[in-house]
């Protein structure tokens, strides 16, 4: 019995050979999606698209001739300039590449190619997690997950338990005493002998018969029959899974320019797009804030289009205000992340600084502060550090839990957005998911 897989490759491609050169040529095609993502729209950063590597990494690896070593014997047709033993000098002429003209105007182009929308994302997210995840705080509703049931005698050919099901078919077969291949290849040896030799005849007519029932035996009994299948069963359980709330607070003040409030919401929508693609229990909270801070939904919070003055310790206030509602800090595991120019009131300073020490960070798993600046510096403008920068930096010493980046271009906000929640290892280990 043979058992093939005929299933067809998603949109009739070779699944297997596009996932291997995807294995082989990672490294490259990380590097392209992140170079990519910078240019693209917000609404599209977790679309897939095509992308361009060097065509030198998609060349597969092959045997070929070393350079040196062995005997070699060279025919050069036409040759009028070279003789035996002269040196031939290596040359990288025409080639196509560098700042220098080619005589030949031989080249190569790059590689371009697909990727779904589901590889992108793999790829552009790939080592990243909420950090110092607490896995010993559970959710009340808890996620169904399957486990193994035993075996059913019908089912998916999929869920095909082939060994048991083998198992059994040789257990019937000993039972009804079905003859195997040995004992029939036995018999027909020795009737063969007895032909060729012209023996008893009352033998050979014993054997034949014996044959004939044998014969008669299997194709009665077959080798699998429907009785042995057996096929794997789930079912399915109740398993606890940790749950958490990332709080996304958003500086939209008059100060903001287009400029940092594009690189702002950039880095909101890699969390966001980080936080769905990872995670399956974890709420988002969008709060804006000018001199007022508010909880909006998602549209509001990246397309709104509302001003006014800074007042930092609002936003503060109102998170602490929606924990306090909705999410016990001995159940939730709770983030948050911050996007300002870090201009505020110089009279809220203080009380931003005593909010975030005394009421936020007890509360938080982890802290993310994002400053966003301008794209150039103004000219014969020395930029000091912003009211934020100063009154945080104070505190980022006293809390492990603290981080702080600046970016000024598109181009660094992925790099920054990696650092911030790269994946720990040994004593800086997150709890995973």
């Amino acid at each position: 019995m043979h058992i093939i897989d005929r299933r067809l490759n998603p949109g009739g491609k070779s699944l297997a050979n596009r996932q291997r050169f995807l294995r082989r040529a990672k490294a490259l095609v990380r590097s392209a999606v992140r170079s990519d993502s910078k240019d693209r729209n917000i609404k599209d950063i977790d679309q897939g698209g095509q992308i361009a590597i060097p065509l030198g990494g998609v060349r597969e690896p092959r045997l070929r001739r070393a350079d040196r070593g062995g005997t070699r014997e060279y025919v050069l047709p036409g040759n009028k300039e070279y003789l035996e033993g002269d040196e031939i000098s290596k040359s990288n002429v025409g080639r196509g590449r560098g700042s220098e003209g080619s005589p030949d105007g031989d080249g190569e182009d790059d590689f371009r190619f697909a990727l779904s929308a589901d590889e992108y994302v793999d790829l552009f997210l790939e080592d990243l997690e909420l950090p110092e995840l607490d896995k010993r705080r559970v959710s009340d509703t808890q996620s169904p997950a399957w486990r193994k049931a035993g075996f059913s005698v019908s089912g998916s050919p999929a869920n095909l338990a082939l060994t048991r099901t083998l198992r059994n078919s040789l257990a019937r077969r000993v039972a009804l005493r079905r003859p195997n291949r040995d004992e029939i290849r036995d018999l027909e040896e020795e009737i063969a002998a007895l032909e060729r030799e012209g023996g008893d005849r009352v033998r050979l007519m014993e054997l034949q018969e014996r044959l004939a029932r044998a014969r008669q035996i299997i194709r009665r009994i077959p080798y699998i029959d429907p009785l042995d299948l057996r096929y794997r069963q789930f079912q399915p359980y109740p398993k606890p899974v940790a749950q958490a709330v990332m709080f996304c607070l958003m500086d939209v003040s008059g100060s903001m320019s287009e400029h940092m409030k594009d690189l702002a919401k950039r880095f909101f929508a890699l969390l966001y797009i980080f936080l769905k693609r990872r995670y399956r229990h974890v709420d988002i909270v969008f709060i804006r804030h000018t001199h007022e801070a508010s909880e909006v939904d998602e549209e509001t919070f990246f397309y709104s289009t509302a001003t006014g003055g800074t007042v930092v310790s609002t936003a503060f206030r109102e998170m602490a205000r929606i924990v306090a509602d909705r999410y016990p800090p001995a159940d939730w595991n709770i983030y948050a992340a911050q996007a300002s120019d870090g201009d505020n009131t110089s009279t809220d300073n203080e009380t931003t600084a005593a909010l975030l020490k005394h009421t936020i960070l007890p509360l938080c798993q982890y802290f993310a502060y994002l400053e966003v600046a301008p794209a150039e510096p103004q000219a014969g403008f020395v930029r000091h550090q912003s009211d934020l920068w100063r009154t945080y930096e104070m505190l980022r010493g006293e809390e492990a839990s603290f981080a702080m980046r600046r970016v000024r271009q598109r181009s660094d906000i992925y790099p920054v957005f990696r650092e911030l929640f790269q994946r720990r290892t040994g004593a800086e280990g997150a709890a995973s998911w």
